[in-house]
């Protein structure tokens, strides 16, 4: 079927008078999942991934996704006439670099702008004008066939109350104001929905497992207009929106009313508003491109959302943990499989009282299937688990007081020697960057080597970065924290603050044989202070067992055997007291110490 619609986008092209098409996987304001009327690539390729560009031209068409997919986009793309371009591999052109080897003088490149952000944007229209040639940005090429598009999502949207958000919207407005004054900008066009969810405390159901719902937001110091879907209101959510002196409008007459706005400067970031809205204002109109000064806010967490996580990663690590005991002890004794295993722990999650969703789709894979990092079960193609090898589960949760993500990989019978060795080598690295303790200004990137160290003493590497910020009951993916080692500029390395929650998942995948990835969420906290300045560490905000039938413990460090101890120690005591007495007893041996 991807066959006929690369064929069917082809002949549109050529209607269209269109050379190049470039597609992506976005929606208006670039999030990183996306609901069903935005998965155009999907459509034309079959790949399911969640980060991708898809460039087709009369006789090619190829897509660029990162290391995370390789694998799983030659599997889904087998004969959909798409060439895969493995992001970052030597002798693989970038997109840009493949648009300016492609575009010829005189001929026409085309995308639809409101799914591109406007630094992209300008960005091509450096090689196009270069190229002496034409660029479209004002039409969907899908449109005229795709008629299997879902409708824009309309879900109901809440109020995440200040018990759990731990500041008011007129609060956090005041803060975005000054930061506005601090850069000299009248307005704000704010179009991140998870900033706008964070801004307004308001939550809804728009995309799969992350709360938030279709909308922008535009701020002066005297007004905020939300321009949003009015049936996701209800009575209740309109008189919170009028007491916090928000105005609500259409959702698509952003575009309209950007064009007729007073203000002279207005702030935006470049890199996630799209670049059909900053066409829209006024030639006359100052931009002043700055990341979002939300994106820090909503990163460092409160101290109401600190307590509240806490307390959400008890019940949750609870959840795993008796999953992890159902697992072991019922595998080979009754038929499971991936699927039918996801489900079961969704099961436990869903005894916590507050618990609204999964923070994404689950990713239950067994044996080779790991090797795929981010894999997805399903019931149409089952796969049984057998009392041999292991299966890995990276999961999560969305509470009312906060957001968790967990991977363990958990053995089911006999293993090979690769794979303990594997095991443990991913083990040292989550255990080195679990106990860092690091100078103020030190960002992520400083501290990858932590994680990444033991593996390229050996020679080994993983695709991806080792870990990324947290949101509170919003994506589970968020900046700007994150620990990765290649950032292309120093802007990207953020400082870590104390309040800020990330991931530590590091792994080894090999094709066609197992996946090994063990991830725990930790806090920045402070810590000492010495002549040289403040020190931060981490606080440990996972409480699960890490396998230790995996678990070469010869190939441990006395540091890190200490580590591991003392982490398994704090699960037995956290959870020990909430568990019947065979769970509790059996946990006891899964955290003794070695």
């Amino acid at each position: 079927m991807t066959g006929k619609n690369l064929k069917r986008l082809r002949l549109e092209m050529e209607k269209e008078g269109v050379d190049i098409y470039v597609m992506t996987l976005a929606d208006y304001h670039m999030s990183e999942y996306v609901g069903d009327y935005f998965k155009e690539i999907e459509y034309i390729s079959g790949f399911t991934g969640t980060n991708a560009t898809l460039i087709v031209t009369a006789d090619e068409a190829g897509l660029w996704t990162d290391g995370r997919y390789f694998i799983q986009a030659r599997e889904q793309m087998d004969g959909s006439g798409v060439k895969l371009y493995e992001i970052g591999t030597e002798g693989v052109p970038t997109v840009e670099q493949f648009i300016e080897s492609h575009l010829i003088e005189g001929k026409v490149l085309a995308f639809d702008g409101r799914l591109f952000p406007y630094n992209w944007y300008k960005k091509i229209e450096k090689i196009v004008d270069k190229k002496n040639a034409d660029i479209r940005t004002d039409l969907n090429l899908l449109d005229s066939f795709f008629k299997e598009r879902k409708p824009l999502p309309k879900e109901p949207v809440f109020i995440l109350e200040e018990k759990y958000s731990g500041k008011s919207t007129k609060d956090k407005l005041s803060e975005v104001r000054a930061q506005m004054k601090k850069y000299g900008a009248e307005g704000y066009l704010l179009t991140s929905l998870c900033d706008i969810a964070w801004l307004l405390n308001l939550r809804g159901n728009d995309i799969p497992s992350v709360p938030v719902f279709m909308s922008y937001i535009y701020i002066t110091q005297e007004s905020c207009f939300l321009y949003a879907q009015a049936e996701s209101f209800d009575v209740k959510t309109l008189e919170y929106l009028n007491n916090e002196g928000v105005r609500l409008l259409s959702y698509e007459a952003i575009y309209s009313d950007l064009h007729h706005i007073d203000q002279k400067s207005v702030l935006i970031d470049p890199d996630v508003v799209n670049s059909e809205l900053v066409n829209e204002l006024p030639s006359s109109v100052t931009l002043i491109k700055k990341p979002n000064p939300t994106l820090l806010m909503k990163a460092v967490k409160n101290p109401t959302e600190i307590k509240n996580t806490e307390a959400a990663h008890i019940d949750d690590g609870l959840a795993v943990t008796r999953f992890i005991y159902w697992l072991k002890h019922t595998v080979g004794k009754e038929p499971i499989t991936e699927m039918s295993a996801a489900d079961k722990l969704l099961e436990f999650r869903k005894a916590a009282d507050d618990f609204i969703e999964v923070s994404f789709d689950t990713i239950s894979a067994y044996k080779e299937n790991a090797a795929l990092m981010h894999y997805e079960p399903g019931h149409d193609h089952e796969v049984e688990l057998k009392p041999e090898g292991m299966l890995l589960v990276d999961s999560g949760g969305h509470y009312y007081r906060g957001t968790t993500d967990i991977t363990r990989t958990i053995v089911l019978g006999p293993i090979s020697e690769k794979e303990k060795k594997a095991f443990t080598y991913t083990l040292r690295s989550h255990l080195r960057l679990m106990k860092a303790k690091f100078p103020k200004g030190a960002c992520g990137a400083n501290l990858d080597i932590l994680a990444r160290g033991p593996m390229w003493d050996l020679g080994l590497d993983y695709r991806c970065g080792t870990g990324h910020g947290v949101g509170h009951i919003l994506n589970v993916h968020e900046g700007p924290n994150a620990f990765r080692w290649n950032v292309k500029n120093a802007e990207a390395c953020t400082p870590l603050l104390p309040g800020m929650i990330t991931s530590d998942e590091p792994g080894l995948y090999f094709e066609g044989e197992f996946g090994i990835r063990t991830e725990s969420e930790i806090l920045v906290v402070e810590d000492e202070k010495t002549e040289y300045g403040q020190f931060y560490s981490f606080k440990d905000l996972t409480y699960c067992p890490i396998d230790l039938d995996a678990v070469i413990p010869e190939l441990l460090t006395q540091y890190e055997r200490e580590a591991l101890n003392a982490y398994h120690a704090d699960v037995y005591e956290t959870l020990a007291p909430r568990l019947p007495k065979e769970e509790a007893a059996w946990l006891k041996e899964a955290t003794r110490a070695i």
